[in-house]
């Protein structure tokens, strides 16, 4: 078997490879550290590559397996990290240079988890700085694999263009505003945002507390699945993480969808949408639709006011998370970011606590909602792929900058989880992408229908010529 064309392979086939040992972890580890030292000088997806780390992992899973231990299907699958997330060990910088030299003394929830289950870990993957929207001047973004000259995608950039191009079989992203999703949109990959507290947040550099939440990307829905179950649940170290038992995100009937309600508001899903995503979220309607799923027309509540919302809720929680450092340290500060703070920490007790009662309302509104339906169908974006250099504009404009959020950032206000599926391509080869919603702790409704939908077509089988 030649090892140099597994890199497209899904989690749960290479877990079957490795499995009945056609395929030994250490060499298909050295195998996805020879690509990446080939593809890393121009794709910039990683902010650390940890290969003697690697190494030493692949030769523990393939001890296990010479014993007859193995853990589980994630036990020898090569995966990475977003730099946020704490590593025993290993630089852990949150895309800060004011963080370049913070070695944390443990791991992070999500970290120790997936050691626990058995993964390989690659290396940490770039983001924007402190997860919020731009990369820090000092950072080289990462390259969208399907067009140079495209947006890779916000915070999650480097889990998006590792993942889509074959550098790791699935990552850990984070979500705050719609960092799991856009660049899960953008490089043509599935991401799950889970409900908020789902997953721990101990051991994540912290962007916004009750907004943030951290999830895979993956290849497919059901290597979403299967991640998502290894880094789930309740934990010590985190509070607000979930009490609520982690299922089998892998049960359920995947060829039919029968008895499935999905929900779709038509105003909602099409001001402002550009035809070449209108056309791919029409055709992932008709896929539903022969699925067996009924969809029926919906209202959403207030999302406009969500999305205006979002902005100075998430400034001001940015503010508490780095009063350690601002203004105290400013001048190491992205001007995107510093402003952004800035923004934080001028708005009044009484402004924020109307938004937080406005967004109270529209979380028990949406919870009103899920209880008439099982699912929502929304697109990822308004518009196809933007390029780098509208990117760079999009922040001055007010009304594209809503438009970039309108399908996102309501559901980090909400805290319901979200799949981002891909649902076809541009003319000029762009990836799209639909989003399906569902209520809290609905992921393994998400995990089954995502699975469904990728059963019938290959969008998220297609790859960048790389």
């Amino acid at each position: 078997m030649n090892l140099d064309d597994l890199h497209w392979l899904e989690i749960t086939e290479i877990a079957k490879l490795l499995e009945t040992k056609r395929v030994s972890p250490v060499a298909l580890t050295e195998s996805m550290l020879r690509r990446i030292e080939r593809l890393e000088p121009t794709l910039h997806a990683f902010a650390l590559q940890t290969p003697e780390l690697a190494i030493d992992q692949a030769r523990r899973a393939e001890a296990r397996l010479a014993r007859g231990e193995r853990i589980g299907p994630l036990d020898g699958v090569p995966i990475a990290l977003k730099d946020l997330c704490w590593t025993q060990g290993v630089k852990t910088a949150g895309g800060m240079p004011i963080h370049r030299d913070f070695t944390p003394s443990r791991d992070g929830t999500v970290t120790a988890r997936l050691r626990e289950a058995g993964t390989v870990m690659l290396g940490k993957l770039q983001l924007t700085e402190s997860a919020f929207a731009d990369h820090h001047p000092s950072v080289t973004a990462p390259v969208n694999p399907w067009h140079p000259d495209h947006w890779s995608g916000a915070s999650s950039s480097g889990s998006g263009v590792a993942t889509a191009a074959g550098l790791c079989f699935g990552s850990i992203g984070s979500d705050t505003g719609g960092s799991i999703r856009f660049p899960s949109i953008a490089n043509g990959v599935t991401g799950i945002k889970p409900t908020w507290g789902r997953v721990s947040r101990f051991g994540a550099f912290e962007l916004a507390a009750s907004l943030d939440h951290l999830g895979p990307m993956c290849r497919s829905a059901a290597d979403c699945g299967l991640i998502l179950g290894a880094i789930a649940g309740a934990d010590p170290h985190d509070p607000t993480a979930l009490q609520a038992p982690v299922p089998d995100y892998l049960a359920g009937d995947i060829d039919s969808l029968s008895g499935i309600t999905i929900g779709i508001d038509a105003d909602y899903v099409s001001a402002g949408v550009e035809p070449e995503v209108a056309a791919c979220f029409e055709r992932a309607t008709d896929v539903l639709r022969r699925l067996g799923a009924s969809l029926v027309s919906v209202t959403l509540p207030r999302v406009d006011e969500a999305v205006a919302d979002w902005g100075p809720n998430c400034a001001v929680e940015t503010a508490v998370a780095h009063a350690g450092t601002f203004p105290a340290r400013r001048a190491e500060y992205g001007p995107g970011l510093a402003a952004f703070i800035d923004l934080g920490r001028g708005l009044s007790g009484l402004d924020y606590q109307r938004i937080l009662l406005r967004r109270a309302d529209f979380t028990g509104r949406m919870n009103a909602l899920f209880a008439g339906i099982d699912l929502l169908l929304v697109p990822g974006l308004p518009f196809v792929s933007p390029t780098v250099t509208r990117m760079a504009t999009l922040g001055r404009d007010p009304v594209q900058l809503a438009g970039l959020l309108r399908y996102t950032a309501p559901f980090d206000m909400s805290g319901h989880p979200t799949i981002t599926l891909p649902s076809g391509f541009t003319q000029q080869g762009l990836p799209v992408a639909v989003q399906l919603a569902g209520g809290h702790l609905r992921e393994d409704l998400l995990v089954r229908a995502g699975r469904a939908f990728q059963q019938v077509t290959d969008w998220h089988t297609r790859h960048p010529q790389v």
